[in-house]
C-alpha cells in the first residue's frame, strides 16, 4: 500500500481565514500539537509578507524535529532568500514555491505570457535548490490551467530539482472526476513523475474540498494538503481531519497507508478552534459537537444494542472522552503536570506552569468540576506574547432601569495606571466604552461571541471579539467565570495584538528606511 503524507498548512493558509491573526506563541502551540498528530510537513508561514512572520517561521523551524517544515515563497528571489533566512535551522526544511499557471491567472494578475511563466518557475526551482534539497512547486489555479502547458512546465521544474509537484484547486472548481483525471494525465504525460512526489491541496468554494482531495489520492497521489479544522480563506480548505478518517475507516477502498495519530485528533482541533476563534459547527464531520450524538429513538435502541449500527467510528479513536472530573482543590503540581501533558501542552515553561497552577487554584474555589476543556482554556488564556496592556480592576453596575456603568483600571505599556468609567446601552457596551477611554483607541467592535468550555451554570465563560482599527482586524479572546470579565479580556487580548502589530510595522519601515540609503 501506498504512504500518504500529510502537508498540514494551518499555520499559512489556515491563518489567511477572515479575522485569524495568531500570535508568536499561538503558532508554537499549534505547530507542536501537528507534531503530536504525525504531519509529516508543516507550512509555517510566508517568511518574506512581513518581518513578524519571517520570525514565526523561524522559531518554528527550531523547535519542531519529527515533522518537515515548509516556507512559501512566490516565485521571486527574494522570497526565496526570505524563506531559507527562516529554514536555516530546521531539521528538514522544504521551500515551497509557486506560480499561477491558468490563462485568467496568467494574462490578468501576472501579465506573463505561458513562455515568460515557464522560464520564472524553472529559475525559482533552481535558486532554491541552491538552498535545499526538498523544493515543493506548485501551479497556482492548476484546475483552471491547461493541461498540455501543465505537462510542459511539470517537465522543466522536474528537470532542475524539483522534489514535490502540486496542483491546487485554488478557487475550489473542479469536481472529483475531473480532479483524479488531471492527476491521471499528468503521470501518463510526464517522464520521470514516479520519481517525485505528487501533491492535492484543495479548496472549499464549492463544497468538495475533501472530495477532491480523496479523488485525487485515488488517482495516485502521495501527498495532500490541507488545514485543521477546514479553516483557511474564503470558504476553506480540505480538512485534514476527515481525510485522514476517511482513509482509515475505508483503508479496504483506498488502499493506502496513513500514519497519523487519531487519538490526538480532537485536541489539536480544539486547540485550532479556540485560538483562531473560529467555532467548529456541532454537525462537522468527526470533530463537531454532535458528531456522536444521536436523538432519534431508533438510533439511540441500535446504538444501545450495537455501537456500530450508527457509529462507523468510535469516539475513542479520535480521542474522545466526556468531560469528568480530573483534578480538585486538593491535587498537587505533579497530577496537574501530568494532566497538562495528556492534554498536549507538556512544553509549558516552569514560570508559565507555577501562573497556571495558581490560576487553577483559583478556579477549584469557583467550580465544582474541573474538565480537560476547562484547563485548555486557562492555559490558552496565559498563552499571549507581549502583554503591553494589563486590565487591573473592573466594576460594573447594571440591572433592570439602570443604565450600565463601568469603570476600569488599565496598566498601560509605559507601566502607569489608568482609570475611566463609561456607561453604555448594555454592560458589555460600558465595558468597552471605558477600556477605549483608557487606552485611547477607539476600536470598533465587528464580531462578539461567547461560548462556554463545558456545561453547567459555573462553566469557564470564552468570549471571542473581532475589532477593527485604522484598516486592521484583530481578534481578540478572554475566558472568565463571569462574562463581563471575559469580555474585558477579550478586548485587552485585542489591544496588545494591536499594540504588537503596530510595533512591528515600525521595526520593519526602520528596516526599509535603512536599506534604501
Amino acid at each position: 500500500m501506498r504512504n500518504i503524507e500529510f502537508f498540514d498548512t494551518t499555520l499559512r493558509d489556515g491563518e489567511q481565514s477572515a479575522g485569524v491573526n495568531l500570535n508568536l506563541q499561538e503558532k508554537l502551540e499549534i505547530a507542536r500539537h501537528l507534531e503530536q498528530f504525525g504531519i509529516h510537513v508543516i507550512e509555517a508561514g510566508f517568511p518574506a509578507a512581513a518581518p513578524d512572520e519571517l520570525e514565526a517561521v523561524k522559531r518554528i523551524a527550531e523547535t519542531i524535529k519529527d515533522a518537515r517544515v515548509a516556507a512559501l515563497a512566490r516565485a521571486h528571489q527574494k522570497d526565496i532568500d526570505a524563506a531559507w533566512e527562516a529554514l536555516r535551522l530546521a531539521a528538514a526544511p522544504r521551500i515551497h514555491t509557486f506560480i499561477a499557471t491558468s490563462p485568467i491567472h496568467m494574462e490578468y494578475k501576472l501579465k506573463l505570457s505561458p513562455d515568460a511563466v515557464l522560464e520564472r518557475a524553472v529559475e525559482s526551482v533552481r535558486y532554491a535548490k541552491r538552498f535545499v534539497s526538498d523544493v515543493e512547486w506548485s501551479a497556482e489555479d492548476a484546475t483552471r490551467s491547461d493541461w498540455d502547458f501543465l505537462v510542459k512546465i511539470i517537465k522543466a521544474v522536474i528537470e532542475v530539482g524539483a522534489t514535490v509537484i502540486n496542483l491546487p484547486d485554488t478557487v475550489g472548481y473542479t469536481q472529483p472526476s475531473e480532479y483524479a483525471a488531471l492527476f491521471r494525465y499528468v503521470q501518463e504525460h510526464v517522464p520521470g513523475i514516479e520519481n517525485v512526489k505528487l501533491s492535492a491541496h484543495c479548496h472549499d468554494d464549492l463544497g468538495l474540498a475533501v472530495a477532491n482531495s480523496l479523488a485525487a489520492i485515488e488517482a495516485g497521489v502521495t501527498q495532500v494538503e490541507g488545514t485543521i479544522n477546514g479553516i483557511g480563506e474564503r470558504a476553506g480548505n480540505a480538512a485534514l481531519e476527515e481525510i485522514n478518517m476517511a482513509l482509515v475507516i475505508r483503508k479496504n477502498f483506498y488502499r493506502v497507508e496513513s500514519t497519523l495519530n487519531t487519538r490526538h485528533t480532537v485536541t489539536v482541533s480544539k486547540l485550532v478552534s479556540k485560538l483562531t476563534g473560529m467555532v467548529v459547527p456541532s454537525n462537522k464531520a468527526i470533530v463537531g459537537a454532535n458528531a456522536f450524538a444521536h436523538e432519534s429513538g431508533i438510533h439511540q435502541d441500535g446504538v444501545l444494542k450495537h455501537a456500530l449500527t450508527y457509529e462507523i467510528i468510535s469516539p475513542e479513536m479520535i480521542g474522545l472522552r466526556e468531560n469528568r472530573l480530573v483534578l480538585g482543590k486538593h491535587s498537587g503540581r505533579h497530577a496537574f503536570r501530568e494532566r497538562l501533558k495528556a492534554l498536549g501542552l507538556g512544553t509549558i515553561d516552569e514560570a508559565t506552569l507555577d501562573q497556571l497552577f495558581q490560576a487553577f487554584k483559583v478556579l477549584t474555589g469557583k467550580k465544582k468540576e474541573i474538565t480537560d476543556d476547562d484547563l485548555l482554556a486557562l492555559a490558552l488564556d496565559m498563552s499571549g506574547q507581549g502583554k503591553t496592556y494589563e486590565l487591573v480592576n473592573i466594576q460594573c453596575a447594571f440591572g433592570i432601569n439602570l443604565i450600565p456603568t463601568t469603570t476600569v483600571t488599565l496598566k498601560l505599556p509605559d507601566g502607569s495606571l489608568k482609570t475611566e468609567s463609561a456607561t453604555g446601552e448594555g454592560s458589555v457596551e460600558s465595558v468597552y466604552q471605558a477600556l477605549s477611554r483608557a487606552s485611547g483607541y477607539a476600536l470598533e467592535l465587528l464580531d462578539y461571541r461567547i461560548q462556554s468550555s463545558s456545561s453547567g451554570e459555573d462553566a469557564l465563560g470564552e468570549v471571542y471579539i473581532k475589532v477593527q482599527y485604522a484598516g486592521g482586524v484583530y481578534g481578540g479572546r478572554g475566558v472568565d467565570n463571569d462574562v463581563i470579565i471575559a469580555s474585558a479580556k477579550a478586548y485587552v487580548d485585542a489591544l496588545n495584538r494591536l499594540a504588537l502589530a503596530s510595533r512591528l510595522k515600525e521595526e520593519a519601515l526602520v528596516l526599509q528606511d535603512g536599506e534604501s540609503v
